[in-house]
This record gives C-alpha cells, structure tokens and sequence, in this order.
C-alpha cells in the first residue's frame, strides 16, 4: 500500500438560465436539427446578469464539501476540511488575480492555498492530477478541485456554431489523503501538450501578445473564442483515445474492463467516437451533454455527478476519466468508483438531480 489521493466528495451546479436550441435559431440562422445532428445539444445553461466563474465554483464547491462531510466515515469532519484549492478555468473573474483565493474565501475556507490552472477542456484533469500529485507528496491533507467556466461571456453573439456548443456550469470534487487500495484512489494519471497546435482553440486577444503587436489605441480586441472544428475533432478522438489506453496501462486494465468512461462531453460525435475507438458500448459512455452543452473545465465534474445522482456510477466501478482543450492539451485518470453521498446540497432541491433539469430559481448562497 501507499499514499494516494481518494475522491471522497462530488457537487455541482449549473445557473438557471436554460437556452435552448430553438431560442438560438430565433437569433440565427440555424435550426433545432442542425444543432443536434452536428452536437447532440439540445440546451444549455448560461450565466445571466449577475452571476461570474466564482458564483458557480462556490456553489458546486459547497455541495462537494458538503457531499464530503456526509461520506466521511465514522463522523470524523476533519477528513473533510481542506487546505488546498485548485480552480481549473479558463473563463476567470478578472486576469489578475487568480479566482481560486476568493472562491476559497467566500467558502470560508480561511488561508488555505488557492491558485487556478487553465487548461481549457483538459482543465479538470490537470487540476486533478496536481492536487492529487500534492497529496501524495504530502504538502497537503485534503483538496477542493473545482472545474468552472463561463464560456457564454466570451462567444460571439454572431456565431451560430460557438453559442451553439458551449454552456456554464460549475463541478467539484474533494480529495483526501488516503490509500491507493481504497476505492476512489486515482490510480494514475496521463498528461500532455502540444503547442504546435494552440491556434485550434484560441481567444486571440486581450492578452499580453496582442498588446505588444498593438500599435494604436483602438479598443477593438479580438476578443472572442474561436475554434478549428474539424481539426479539433480528428486531434481530440485520437489524444482522448491513446490517452485513456496510456493510463489503462500503467494500472495493468484493459478497456474491456472498463465500466465507464467519462470523456470531456464536447459533442456527441466526439464521444462516440472515443467509445469505439475503446471498443466501448454506448452505455459505458456517461453523457450530458444533451442538457448542459459543452462547459469546457466544468465538463467532467458535471457528468460526474450527474452520473451519481442518477445511479449510472455505482460503487465499484471501473472509471476513466479523459479530456481534450486548448493549448493543446489533453489528459486522462482511472479510478475504482467509491460510495459517495451525492444528494443535493440545500433543501429546497431535495430530491433532485445535482445537475438541475428545471427551470428552478434556486438562489447561491
């Protein structure tokens, strides 16, 4: 045996905002087929006026915590207070400074290290294996890693593609110091780069690059996401797919042996794709992103819980975890699924799904 970071807690929120696709085809010319056919999205929740990337990242972070200490064995709380935060998010409330010390604030966290990570899609995987990678060398007990995004603030309002896609949301989980014999122990990790490839996945403007090319004061950034989508499709089926292979390897599993996989939900295509590839029933692939779209960092957290709260991630399951973004970058884990107590974090929600599928005004706390 030896020292491994356990999954011990899993939250989540999305806003309440739901865009669907015939609301976007009243803005442009697109349609409810064609955005299913092309994604498999059928809505998507956007962060209206008043609420940034910390607003999520508090609340799923709370309902992690709080998912933490109802796991905790023998009631001992202690196993779930943390002293690390890491926030993956490429959507941050302002460039400086980094959003994770004010989420763990808000959280009432006190002085506990906080710093974010941007990987984009791959975002939750790097923070992940960071916190992981920290608890194992014993610089910390236990982490708060949270995925949040708000890719709705940097979308061309004019294109139908990118609004089509992405939504926001929020997903977190705790992590404790433990054995790696003990079920939610991340068994291993598989992490990349490539920086030939980061015009695929860019905001162009805004950052230090632009400025030092600028040679007037004009005030018209380059400020929206584009993406390269069909590049990005052949690059993220084949990384996600040798990726999953790679850490499969090191823990001696086959894909065969896998009971779920849960990809970076970017479109349906893709994950079924990355299924095949792994020789994978549909069924094994956790998806949701026929409800909350593509919410980048926040991605695999979300179908997480989603999964938990609906029964489709069991105690004892197999699980790989896997993600493609920006940079570019990708990566992937494997963990044996633990018991985890996963009901809503306030009571007005009792008995709901932690992703919300309503309409509901559910107000952050």
């Amino acid at each position: 045996m030896s020292r491994a970071a356990v999954l011990c807690g899993l939250g989540a929120w999305v806003p309440p905002t739901v865009v669907d696709n015939d609301q976007l085809a009243r803005d442009l010319d697109t349609s409810d087929e064609w955005i299913r056919t092309r994604t498999g999205i059928a809505r998507r929740r956007v962060a209206g006026p008043g609420l940034s990337t910390s607003d999520l990242a508090v609340e799923a972070g709370r309902r992690a915590l709080e998912s933490a200490r109802r796991t905790a064995a023998d009631d001992d709380a202690s196993r779930s207070q943390v002293d690390l935060v890491v926030l993956a998010t490429s959507t941050p409330d302002q460039p400086c400074p980094a959003t994770a010390p004010q989420v763990a604030h808000r959280l009432g966290l006190g002085t506990v290290a906080a710093f974010d990570v941007a990987a984009v899609c791959t975002g939750f995987i790097y923070a992940l294996a960071t916190a992981a990678s920290m608890i194992v060398a014993g610089c910390a007990r236990s982490a708060l890693v949270i995925g949040a995004d708000t890719f709705s603030t940097i979308l061309d309002p004019a294109d139908r593609t990118t609004r089509a896609i992405f939504g926001d949301g929020a997903g977190a989980v705790v992590l404790r110091a433990g054995e790696d014999t003990e079920p939610g122990a991340l068994l291993a990790f598989d992490l990349h780069s490539d920086g030939a490839g980061h015009e695929l996945i860019t905001v162009p403007g805004g950052g230090a690059r632009e400025r030092a090319l600028r040679t007037d004061d004009e005030a018209d950034w380059n400020r929206y996401f584009t993406m390269q989508g069909r590049a990005v499709f052949t690059e993220a089926v084949v990384h996600m797919s040798d990726s999953v292979r790679a850490v499969l390897d090191r823990i001696g599993w086959h894909s065969t042996r896998l009971d779920r996989l849960v990809a970076h939900q970017a479109n349906l295509r893709i994950l079924r794709a990355v299924g095949g590839q792994l020789d994978l029933e549909d069924k094994q692939v956790v998806t949701n992103l026929d409800e909350v779209g593509n919410t980048v960092a926040a991605s695999i957290p979300l179908a997480l819980a989603d999964a938990a709260a609906e029964g489709n991630l069991r105690p004892g399951h197999r699980v790989a975890l896997t993600g493609f973004g920006g940079g570019v970058t990708w990566g992937s884990a494997a963990l044996t699924w633990p018991s985890l107590d996963v009901r809503p974090g306030t009571p007005a929600t009792d008995g709901a799904p932690l992703i919300h599928r309503t309409d509901d005004k559910e107000n952050l706390s």
